[in-house]
C-alpha cells in the first residue's frame, strides 16, 4: 500500500532544500525531473488543443502571415529595453 502526502513548500525553500543535497542525490532528483517533464511534453503532443494550435501556426507560416522578431522590435521598440 502506498501512501501519498502532499506538503505545500515554497520555492525558495525547495531550492535551499535541494542546495543541501550531495551530488548523487541531485542527479537522482535530476534524473526524476527529465522523467517527469518528458513525460509532460508527451501529454501535450497528444493534446487536441496543442495539435490544433500547431497545425494553425504552420497554415499561418505557409501563407507569410507571421512577424519576424526584427519587424517586431522594429514595431515596439518600448518592450525591447
Amino acid at each position: 500500500m502506498t501512501t501519498t502526502i502532499q506538503v505545500d513548500i515554497s520555492f525558495d525553500s525547495l531550492i535551499t532544500a535541494i542546495k543541501s543535497l550531495d551530488l548523487s542525490q541531485k542527479r537522482q532528483l535530476l534524473e526524476i525531473l527529465e522523467d517527469q517533464i518528458f513525460e509532460a511534453e508527451e501529454e501535450l503532443e497528444e493534446d487536441p488543443k496543442i495539435i490544433a494550435e500547431i497545425e494553425e501556426a504552420r497554415q499561418a507560416y505557409q501563407r507569410r502571415d507571421y512577424q519576424t522578431i526584427q519587424d517586431y522590435i522594429a514595431t515596439h521598440p518600448e518592450k525591447t529595453t
